[in-house]
């Protein structure tokens, strides 16, 4: 596997990098170059990619990925995960979009999704977009079996 990310060297991610990396793995980051400038990209990728915003480092990544994790973390993680998340909503994108639930970090957001449904925003086949498990290994086996819902509209004919 490969892993894509923000390419920063710094926090969590940077440790699961580092991880990867000396496992074996092929890492590849992608940082806009205002963040490059603050010197906190990481040297020692596989691929280090630098773009010039934001919005082309999620394009980028979203390209390079197969599938989407979110592990425990801030506003970012949230805004990209949800991002993702909805690109999926929208099929722009027919990839796993997943949270690995360390310690239940994500157990509010999950009960969150399961009001957006129960209070009629969200369809119930939408819901299955997101995976969540506790264990990495068991993660990756469910976002490998993933297969996107077969309804894939929001509305039905008679709700326009």
């Amino acid at each position: 596997m490969r892993l894509v990310y923000g390419g920063g060297k710094v926090g969590l991610m940077g440790i699961v990098a580092d991880a990867a990396l000396e496992n074996g793995g092929e890492v590849v980051g992608v940082m806009p170059e205002p963040l490059f400038e603050k010197e906190i990209g990481h040297e020692g990728l596989t691929d280090l990619k630098v773009v010039g915003t934001m919005h082309e480092r999620k394009k980028l990544m979203a390209d390079l990925s197969d599938g989407f994790v979110a592990l425990p973390g801030g506003y970012g993680t949230f805004e990209e995960f949800m991002e993702a998340l909805s690109w999926a909503q929208l099929s722009i994108h027919e990839k796993p979009c997943a949270v690995l639930n360390v310690e239940r970090f994500f157990d509010p957001l999950l009960m969150f999704f399961d009001g957006s449904v129960e209070s009629g925003f969200v369809h119930p086949e939408h819901r299955a977009l997101v995976l969540a498990e506790k264990e990495p290994n068991v993660l990756l086996d469910a976002m490998e079996k993933y297969r996107p819902p077969e309804t894939r509209k929001w509305v039905s004919g008679t709700e326009l």
